[in-house]
């Protein structure tokens, strides 16, 4: 598997793993004693990132962080399927160039 295809991948489980944490800590925005889930990220020494969720230690709802947690996270995807997309289109037009 390709460096680059292995970053972007990795960039979209990110992306993901924060739409659902966001998702989440909407949906129990109201629970008594909810404690906010966020997911950090670091970056891996080969390229691209290890996301994993972890408690905050806020309780309660945020609307406004989850909801621009969310935007934040969508641009992300989009940015890493596009990565994917062009690497594709290159792979491609390589391939008809050595064919």
């Amino acid at each position: 598997m390709s460096n680059t295809f292995s970053i972007g991948l990795s960039g979209l489980n990110a992306a993901q793993l924060r739409l659902d944490s966001a998702a989440h800590n909407i949906a129990n925005s109201q629970t008594p004693g909810f404690r906010r889930q966020q997911v950090v990220q670091q970056a891996l020494p080969e390229g691209g990132v290890q996301a994993d969720i972890a408690a905050s230690t806020q309780t309660g709802g945020s609307l406004e962080a989850d909801v621009v947690e969310q935007v934040s996270a969508a641009y992300s995807y989009k940015a890493n399927l596009r990565t994917l997309q062009v690497q594709d289109e290159v792979l491609g037009s390589w391939l008809d160039v050595t064919a």
